[in-house]
């Protein structure tokens, strides 16, 4: 997980002369209020699935849950490489931020009662999860929870266009 602060590069290529780099902790609080995300995966052929989901960020990473034969769960297992993000979908305002990592799963009860308890707190009780057997249970079946910490991150600002960069570790 990212517990020291990023590098942080405003790239010049694709940002207005007078924009300033977004810090980090802005770019972490749009995450952690977002309701919506976009995970990218591979699939095994080498094609890209995107499907929106939901996330919570909690300990310095983000963290999603799937069934065990959603095509997500099946392409991590093979390539855990992801991208996960989150924005406004107006051109001229807000701030886009896309988080690049390697999806693992979480199988620990104790942690995942933590992620569950999160996962309630920001989407309420329809978003109540059990947890046992290294999976989170509820009325559909199993889901399993991947966690994203993020080794790249990129924060998109709009109004004055800006293009920030955050390396952690």
């Amino acid at each position: 997980m990212a517990t020291t602060a990023p590098e942080t590069k405003l790239d010049g290529r694709f940002s207005d002369p007078d924009a300033t780099p977004t810090e980090w902790a802005e770019g972490r609080r749009r995450f952690e209020e977002a309701e919506l995300f976009w995970l990218s995966t591979v699939r095994s052929g080498g094609r890209p699935h995107v499907t929106p989901l939901i996330s919570v960020w909690l300990d310095g990473a983000a963290y999603f849950c799937t069934g065990p034969d959603e095509q997500k769960a099946k392409n991590l297992a093979q390539n855990p490489n992801c991208v996960l993000m989150t924005g406004c979908n107006q051109l001229g305002e807000g701030l886009d931020v896309a988080i690049e990592g390697e999806a693992e799963r979480i199988d620990d009860d104790a942690r995942l009662t933590r992620i569950a308890e999160a996962y309630e707190a920001k989407y309420g009780s329809e978003w109540h999860f059990d947890v046992h057997d290294g999976a989170f249970r509820h009325s559909e079946g199993e889901a399993l929870v991947f966690e994203v910490a993020p080794a790249k991150a990129f924060g998109f600002a709009k109004g004055t266009y800006s293009q920030t960069r955050w390396r952690f570790g």
